[in-house]
């Protein structure tokens, strides 16, 4: 079996951008434009790793980018969730036409 080269990940990873960046833009709801941005998140990763393996191969540095990467997501997730959780309880909704009160 043919192991994928290095197009062929970065052809994943642009699909993988490209649906959270829909995702983000299209939906009105907090949850799923979250989701999104992990998505987007994930792409970048995927970028790392493959650059890390088929153009820099004896250098750890894409993998550790990564590794931050995976960190800052966690807790962007975690404060993203909270802050949806506050949401939900003071507006009874998660949707974003709710949230534009929060601005002022």
């Amino acid at each position: 079996m043919m192991e994928p080269g290095l197009y062929h990940i970065l052809f994943i990873s642009t699909a993988l951008f490209f649906i959270g960046m829909y995702g983000f833009f299209t939906r009105r709801n907090l949850i799923t434009m979250l989701m999104s941005i992990e998505l987007i998140l994930n792409s970048v990763n995927l970028n790392f790793i493959a650059f890390n393996k088929y153009v820099w191969a004896g250098k750890m540095d894409g993998l550790f980018f990564t590794l931050f990467i995976i960190a800052i997501a966690a807790a962007e997730a975690a404060v993203g969730i909270a802050i949806i959780i506050n949401l939900y309880r003071s507006h009874q909704s998660i949707d974003v036409a709710s949230a534009e009160e929060l601005k002022y």
